[in-house]
């Protein structure tokens, strides 16, 4: 395959991000192509079957897409710190008759790193992207060779950098506006503060590479001062969340509308690892107390998020959102896209 984003054959400059968790549905990466887009599927907390799965659905409506993976950069976190979260969290989780995994921090799970990427080399997809990190070995040179592009998830021009020396095909630019986790290298280290055209303009005086935008972008006009900084095509999530073939809980739907949340924040309370959501009674008050540790405190409190999903409880639940969250609609991924990029 050419090492073009142009072979993509994607009309529109704005695409379908990949949401893991659920949002990211195999009906709403076919609606992205049926407009002219290009969507992903998300790779991640899915087995190496689920994810062939969806890839099976996607490839039969015979279009374009993509599939993000989450590249193995754990963050440690020791034993003793991880008890005590665990002691501290476990009155929440007593409220749905749960008992917190509290003894051993599973910090050495990959995400099923190694059964994913063979996938993708036994049934290769147009475009694969990776986030939290460089991936390891020889994966963007064999991924290529299997005739995929490859895009490496960027946020800052020093990450670029390094991605382009692993030889990647383009980067997929993240602004900290960015609803969900930062697919920051170092999640142990403070977000710099950066506006995504300045980022964008920053990272392509830097490396010679396509550019695809993401973070924060919910209007036109923000999508047009992506593509005018230099982006080859902008990626939105948050703006599909309440679309129609979106796969996002009702609760997480519903608190995208609700007054009650006034602003987003970034938290590492959930999982371990720096992530932007509405700001809820879980982040004010666990917070101040989390340990960093990805992905150990993902599998800490999967169990209480999924019981809190499940009864509606949005004071416990993440709900991941994007600056721009506002402007999420009830409408099709279609009319979502379509109206993004009105403004180009």
């Amino acid at each position: 395959m050419p090492r073009d984003l142009a072979s993509l054959n994607a009309e529109l400059p704005v695409w379908a991000a990949p949401m893991a968790g659920g949002p990211s549905t195999p009906a709403m990466v076919i609606a992205a192509a049926g407009a002219g887009s290009l969507g992903f599927l998300a790779g991640g907390y899915k087995s190496a079957d689920a994810l062939a799965a969806q890839i099976a659905e996607v490839r039969a409506a015979r279009v374009a897409f993509g599939v993000n993976l989450f590249a193995p950069n754990p963050v440690l976190v020791a034993t003793p710190d991880y008890r005590a979260y665990a002691r501290t969290l476990q009155p929440e989780a007593d409220r749905y008759g749960l008992t917190l995994p509290a003894e051993q921090p599973l910090n050495d799970d990959d995400d099923a790193w190694s059964n994913k990427i063979a996938l993708l080399l036994e049934s290769p997809v147009p475009l694969v992207s990776f986030t939290f990190g460089l991936p390891p070995g020889d994966a963007v040179q064999a991924l290529q060779n299997a005739g995929s592009l490859v895009a490496q998830t960027v946020t800052s021009p020093e990450e670029a950098l390094a991605a382009a020396q692993a030889g990647v095909d383009a980067l997929v630019v993240q602004a900290p506006a960015a609803g969900g986790h930062s697919a920051t290298f170092t999640p142990d280290r403070p977000l710099a503060g950066a506006d995504l055209p300045d980022l964008v303009r920053d990272i392509r005086q830097a490396v010679g590479l396509p550019v695809i935008a993401t973070g924060g972008i919910a209007t036109p006009e923000g999508n047009t001062a992506a593509l005018r900084a230099g982006a080859e095509a902008t990626l939105v999530g948050t703006v599909l969340l309440r679309t129609h073939e979106s796969g996002a809980s009702e609760a997480h739907k519903a608190a995208l509308t609700d007054p009650a949340f006034t602003e987003t924040t970034l938290t590492h309370a959930f999982t371990g690892r720096p992530a932007r959501g509405l700001r809820n009674r879980f982040i004010d008050t666990y917070e101040p107390v989390a340990p960093l540790g990805y992905p150990a405190l993902h599998h800490l409190t999967t169990g209480l998020r999924k019981a809190a999903a499940a009864a509606g409880d949005t004071d416990l639940v993440h709900l991941w959102a994007g600056t721009g969250w506002r402007e999420a609609r009830a409408e099709s991924v279609a009319d979502a896209l379509g109206r993004l990029a009105a403004g180009r």
